[in-house]
């Protein structure tokens, strides 16, 4: 009778805790915080409740809203203490999902509709997929566009984070003139932080770039853009990548990367059909015609701190510095820029840089924003970072967009 009663009861305690009260118990649940945005309204669906605890696995609709005179910026979410800085995930699309899969900030920006009047903007063209992760580029080409020279812009974020969304208040910018179609490109990230099984390495990230600049001249015309008439921008590992992809052009090549003692050559993400590696070489050199690597690092001992196992011969390969051509050969006229208060990038760096530019003959100008910090040219849909870019970068933009027109619009 007694092992009879135990077995019930053992029943019901089964029973019991596979009830739905019992499951629903041991439900996990994160918190979700909603930023209320400016200039329009953002939907939920489910709503969030007072709580704000939301069961793990949720999908969440958010539907993005903005009021008159404005437009859509961008959707985001956030995970908290995701990274140094807050790092922004990032749709151009009004309608989007988000899985809670942790604790999670969500929110949209919005912008005055007048700021994105007189240009198309094609997001997410996808240039290659040599990971898991597919790189891709954003077009911003005035309305009736032909024949324009194209400015490539490069986005850092330590070379392991951000992606080109970033540089979309940067990209608007340059396009307002009409006088330039705009490209801003994705590339991988160091190591194995975008999910890849082998890391990846300073030499993929340059060839992603030398990918992405080969698949832009195959399809420039397109966009309205002549193929033949490039600039590179981009700031702080942009800055390292674009001042790479302007003075490096002639390590592109198919002999691999340290592989063999002494032979350090990018062969191209992307390879356009029917080109060999020595033409697509030839047709991005004699592309690039101006650069303006932005408080970017121009020594590959800084990027050490990122590899540690890396060889000296591998750190001057990726060290713009290390490679900059002479002006009998090439001419890459450079404008450099930093903020006065930069924490990372320091001034005798990037004057040492601009010194050898001008040894080698090259045309260098070197700014110094008075009272501007690090990143200044990023976009961000937090109020602080638009006041800065406000504050900092439209105005040294213009002025490296006129630095840009004096080679690609002389005596106007």
């Amino acid at each position: 009778m007694k092992n009879r009663l135990n077995k019930v009861l053992g029943i019901a305690l089964f029973v019991g805790l596979s009830s739905p009260i019992a499951i629903f118990a041991q439900e996990k649940t994160f918190k979700v915080t909603v930023e209320e945005p400016d200039n329009g309204s953002i939907k939920i669906t489910p709503a969030i409740p007072e709580d704000g605890l939301v069961k793990e696995g949720t999908v969440l609709k958010i539907k993005t809203t903005p009021d008159s005179g404005f437009s859509s910026d961008g959707g985001y979410f956030y995970n908290p203490g995701e990274g140094m800085w807050t790092q922004y995930h990032e749709t151009m699309k009004p309608e989007f999902e988000v899985v809670v899969d942790r604790e999670k900030v969500l929110g949209a920006s919005f912008i005055e509709s007048d700021e994105l009047e007189g240009f198309k903007v094609t997001n997410n063209v996808v240039y290659a997929k040599p990971g898991v992760k597919e790189l891709k580029y954003d077009v911003f080409s005035p309305e009736g566009a032909k024949n324009l020279p194209g400015i490539v812009i490069i986005h850092g974020g330590g070379w392991s984070s951000n992606t080109e969304d970033i540089m979309r208040g940067m990209a608007r910018e340059l396009v307002k003139s009409k006088q330039y179609v705009v490209f801003s490109i994705d590339y991988r990230w160091i190591g194995q932080l975008d999910g890849d099984k082998e890391p990846n390495t300073m030499g993929d990230l340059i060839e992603d770039v030398y990918g992405a600049i080969a698949h832009i001249q195959e399809h420039a015309k397109k966009y309205g853009c002549d193929p033949t008439r490039i600039a590179v921008t981009g700031d702080s590992a942009g800055g390292h990548l674009s001042a790479s992809a302007a003075n490096m052009v002639d390590m592109i090549g198919d002999g691999g990367f340290g592989e063999k003692e002494g032979v350090y050559e990018y062969k191209p993400t992307y390879m356009p059909k029917g080109k060999t590696v020595a033409q697509v070489r030839k047709e991005i050199k004699d592309a690039i015609k101006v650069a303006a690597p932005s408080y970017g690092v121009f020594e590959g001992s800084f990027i050490k701190r990122f590899n540690k196992d890396i060889t000296d011969g591998e750190i001057a390969a990726i060290s713009p510095i290390e490679s900059i051509p002479n002006i009998e050969e090439r001419a890459v006229p450079q404008y450099l820029i930093r903020g006065t208060t930069d924490f990372l990038i320091k001034d005798e760096d990037v004057q040492k840089y601009a010194d050898a530019l001008e040894a080698d003959g090259q045309t260098v100008k070197y700014v110094q924003v008075e009272g501007a910090g690090h990143a200044f040219f990023d976009w961000k849909p937090d109020a602080t970072t638009k006041e800065t870019f406000a504050k900092y970068g439209k105005p040294y933009i213009e002025d490296m967009k006129q630095f840009f027109d004096a080679v690609f619009y002389p005596g106007k």
